[in-house]
Order: structure tokens, then C-alpha cells, then sequence
């Protein structure tokens, strides 16, 4: 691996779309210039964002620079996810199976339903009234 290479990976996740550069480094992770300590107010979300590095055993090895927008805080952590998650094979591709085994390279495919005309919303039927 060479020293100043910038690895690039795109992540989404329902409304969020992430893009995320590793760069060598100690391990910190900035996401819309912003640690994320104060990007994100919870930890499980803290964590969901380290575990590809965890997984690969490389979290004090990239600094993670990310630029996410849309959706919400948990979408956004899981767009990042991704997003590490294919950085990381850019960096080195025996990666890949734990990767793989772990489930963070496949993209969730779960998306909102759309409101169906006749309903409140996708699936709310309007309250029944016998009379």
C-alpha cells in the first residue's frame, strides 16, 4: 500500500448517500467536517460506522473523511458503513471475504413503501365506522 493514496467508496443506505475517503493515518473519522463525536449523539451509531474497520483489524490504521447527506442519523450510519466497507477493498482486496461474511458490502435494499391512493399511507387504511 502506498502512503498517500486516498481510497474512495460510496455508500447508501435508504435516503443517505455517503462518500467516503480513507486516507492513512491514526484513526480519526470526520464526517461533513465535523468529528464524530459531535455528528453523532449516539454511540450505537458510533459503532456501527467503526465496524468494517474492527472487522479488518486496520481502525488506527485510516483516517475516514465522509461526506453524507440525506436521510436520517441511522441511514447515515449505514451508508457510511458501506462506504468504509468498499473503501476498504479499494485499499486491499484480501479484505473482501470478511468483509463479505459480515455483511457489510451488500447495499440494504429496504426502502420506504410509497402511499397507496384510497389509504393514509402505505398501508393505514381511513378508520371504519359500521355506521
Amino acid at each position: 500500500m502506498a502512503k498517500t493514496a486516498k481510497y474512495y467508496g460510496t455508500g447508501r443506505r435508504k435516503k443517505s448517500i455517503a462518500r467516503v475517503y480513507l486516507v492513512p493515518g491514526k484513526g480519526d473519522v470526520t464526517i461533513n467536517k465535523r468529528s464524530m463525536d459531535d455528528y453523532f449523539g449516539l454511540e450505537t451509531l458510533k459503532v456501527i460506522v467503526r465496524q468494517p474497520l474492527v472487522a479488518t483489524e486496520t481502525a488506527d490504521k485510516f483516517d475516514i473523511i465522509v461526506n453524507v447527506k440525506g436521510g436520517g442519523y441511522t441511514g447515515q450510519a449505514g451508508a457510511i458503513r458501506h462506504g468504509v466497507a468498499r473503501a476498504l477493498l479499494q485499499a486491499d482486496a484480501d479484505y473482501r471475504p470478511t468483509l463479505k461474511k459480515a455483511g457489510y458490502l451488500t447495499r440494504d435494499p429496504r426502502m420506504k413503501e410509497r402511499k397507496k391512493y384510497g389509504l393514509k399511507a402505505a398501508r393505514r387504511a381511513p378508520q371504519f365506522s359500521k355506521r
